[in-house]
């Protein structure tokens, strides 16, 4: 009954017992086994409360890297066995069962790390300890009496073979004169071949430019002591990695006499600082270098000097979505491994690389001083590599992509301007139909800037009351009476001063934000309705309509109906006031679902004008399944009309459109009136209502209550 709290304990005291018989075999300590364990303990729950900790806490690794040299674990292999045993067990017995397992192993592997560093910074600290007392040692040798100098000597001889770290002394010729048995351990020789060689013999190609430069500099007593880090080569062929420390022992009248080595075996530790450093630079999936590291690269390459350029072409898969929704993300997965592989054929000449940023896009990254040609090739090869269509599961997949590519002398942008232009720009190639690259464009970069910028500034806009109605007239074209208005929406916005719907409807439709948007436009509208009705003494006037754009989101909201219902009641307005236009282009092909709304709005007493009316190539037919009873035709249909005489075929069109629509019982609005004689051509057309510039632009409320009084009083 009481074993379920011990449990997570129970875990620890496995995870410690497993890690105690893996190191056990290689430490220098008196103690038992068990008592080692005993020891291990602590620092392992250190690791578990670490692993498990809201935030990560680098110090909990290094103190453990630490504890391990304390507890004497200071042979390399104790490290190796323990960064193995955390790696394999400490997330398996010490992770919570229902945490994210990936999580927890990053967790583990930056504590690795930490412990790795902690070990060698304590391993160092105690090097730097013994060297001294090597070096007092050696110094005190010097001179002394002969009973003095046989217990200096002893000592020395007790830290010289118990040294866990490699130890050599030399002449200052170079030539190795004694070697200890950690040092003979490291390079996989006997200490008779070691004895007798020089050290300029241990030459590397990885060695630092200054590593010679200190040495000579040591051997001619210019210097007491240098530290780098250095590599050797084994007997085997494998490479060697040390913390190497040289200094200079003096005899009793302080002249150069030899030479001291302290060497650090480092090669595990920097293995792991390469995997992990590999691994946080490299994509899990596909192995290409990932964001970070190209980020690093296209730095590199904006910063080279005066006549080098870059070129970067910026992929993302069109369709991608589809293959993840229909065949299942890991279908999708080894669809992005082909395209990886793919794309890396692509970029083997000197300068060139290709990296994934996530998801389906990936770059490709070309330098030199030739990239306006250079660059079109690397594109050019992308798109060629991904004619060839993908098999996934039994199925051939055909894929495609949009590349935007930015071209320019390097110094000239940073990195993050030059990926939102190639960003901006493969957006482009998509939105032209995909399948193709484009060019950069400074000007659609700016616009597509700003449209960002509108984007993000649309959802606060409409609370700070950022938005306004301007009102144009509806004109009856028979008596020239003021009918109604339609409202028309603008954004008096704070840099860009007031702007159009087209500057930002379809920016509100993207994001969703055209509902909040349009029912405060609806409900502002309406009230104005009330108040030129309540100024002019009920219907003095007669009533003035309102008519208000619906966009296609708007159709599809749930609740358009209800909104539109309750806004009426709240006014205190008659159905028979409101229009709502709805564009042609949003009806075509309409189902029964979509006209709902609008049947039940018009059942009310709501008038719905099909707006744009020969735009959109519908069925004239259509037009009696649509509960319309306004036609409101496209200026392009009346443009001819400004002139006299007007183009014959323009009238012949609007006269069928018009009688079609006064035999379906349907009133005909026209848009765009400009001129007198375009006016008066409509009216013998027959057209009922017409708006535009010749009767009044779109203004204030009370310049429509101005121009409805001046009709009334005539």
């Amino acid at each position: 009954m009481n074993a379920e709290p011990d449990a997570p304990e129970g875990r620890l005291r496995r995870f410690a017992t497993i890690w105690s018989r893996a190191v056990y075999p290689v430490t220098s300590t008196a103690a038992t086994r068990p008592e080692f364990e005993e020891r291990l303990l602590p620092v392992a729950r250190r690791l578990s409360e670490a692993l498990r900790a809201r935030s990560f806490d680098a110090e909990a690794g290094r103190e453990a890297g630490a504890a391990l040299v304390e507890a004497h674990c200071t042979d390399p292999e104790a490290l190796s066995r323990t960064l193995d045993c955390v790696d394999a067990y400490l997330v398996l017995y010490c992770g919570d069962e229902d945490g994210d397992r990936e999580t927890l192993r990053t967790r583990s592997a930056r504590l690795q790390h930490a412990m790795a560093a902690g070990f060698a910074q304590a391993l160092r600290e105690r090097t730097l300890a013994e060297q001294e007392a090597i070096a007092k040692a050696a110094l005190q040798a010097q001179g002394v009496v002969a009973q003095a100098l046989h217990a200096t000597e002893t000592r020395f001889r007790a830290v010289f073979e118990g040294a866990a770290i490699g130890i050599g002394i030399a002449d200052l010729d170079g030539n190795v004169l004694q070697v200890n048995g950690a040092l003979t351990r490291m390079f996989g020789l006997t200490e008779q071949a070691l004895l007798g060689r020089n050290v300029r013999d241990w030459t590397h190609p990885d060695d630092a430019p200054q590593t010679w430069r200190l040495y000579e500099e040591l051997v001619n007593g210019g210097r007491e002591h240098y530290h780098v880090e250095k590599a050797f080569y084994r007997p085997d062929g494998t490479v060697l990695w040390t913390n190497l420390t040289v200094s200079l022992l003096r005899d009793a009248d302080g002249e150069p006499h030899y030479q001291l080595a302290l060497m650090e075996d480092t090669t595990e530790r920097r293995l792991l600082n390469l995997r992990l450093r590999y691994e946080a630079t490299h994509d899990a999936l596909t192995g290409l270098p990932n964001r970070t590291f190209f980020f690093e690269r296209l730095e590199k390459a904006l910063a080279a000097g005066p006549g080098q350029r870059f070129g970067l072409c910026y992929l993302d898969l069109d369709g991608f979505k589809t293959v993840n929704d229909s065949l299942g993300h890991a279908a999708g997965d080894r669809l992005l491994v082909e395209v990886a592989d793919r794309l890396q054929s692509c970029a083997t000449a000197p300068g060139e690389m290709v990296a994934r940023l996530g998801g389906d896009e990936f770059v490709a990254l070309t330098t030199g001083t030739d990239t306006r040609r250079t660059v079109d090739e690397l594109a050019g090869r992308i798109m060629n590599a991904l004619l060839a269509p993908i098999g996934i599961d039994g199925r051939e997949l055909t894929v495609r992509g949009s590349i935007g590519i930015v071209e320019g002398p390097a110094g000239e942008r940073s990195a993050a301007e030059v990926l939102r232009s190639a960003d901006i720009t493969m957006y482009r190639a998509k939105a032209a139909g995909g399948n193709r690259f484009e060019l950069a464009d400074p000007e659609a970069d700016a616009r597509a800037i700003t449209r960002h910028g509108l984007t993000t500034a649309l959802p606060t806009a409409l609370d700070r009351g950022e938005f306004f109605i301007e009102y144009q007239p509806l004109v009856h074209l028979g008596d020239g009476s003021v009918r109604g208005a339609e409202a028309l929406v603008r954004w008096l916005h704070p840099q860009h001063g007031v702007l159009s719907p087209d500057r930002f409807i379809p920016l509100a439709e993207h994001t969703g934000l055209i509902v909040p948007l349009g029912r405060w436009v609806l409900e502002q509208s309406v009230r104005q309705a009330r108040a030129w009705r309540d100024a002019n003494g009920g219907d003095a006037l007669g009533p003035l309509r309102i008519n208000v754009n619906l966009s296609p989101c708007q159709l599809t909201h749930p609740g358009l109906v209800q909104d539109t219902v309750e806004i009426l009641e709240r006014t205190g307005v008659a159905p028979d006031a409101l229009c709502l236009e709805v564009t042609e282009s949003a009806l075509i092909g309409a189902d029964d679902d979509l006209l709902k709304p609008l049947r039940r709005l018009a059942e009310m007493g709501v008038d719905i004008a099909l707006d744009d009316f020969g735009t959109g190539y519908s069925n004239l037919a259509n037009l009696r399944r649509l509960p319309v009873s306004v036609l409101k035709l496209d200026r392009s249909f009346t443009q001819s009309m400004q002139q006299f005489p007007a183009d014959p075929v323009d009238l012949k069109i609007v006269e069928g459109i018009v009688s079609l629509a006064h035999n379906l019982d349907l009133a005909v609005t026209v848009e765009g009136v400009e001129t007198g004689a375009q006016a008066e051509q409509l009216r013998i057309l027959g057209c009922d209502t017409a708006q535009g510039w010749y009767y009044a632009r779109p203004g204030p409320p009370e310049r429509l209550h101005e121009l409805a009084l001046v009709d009334a009083t005539g």
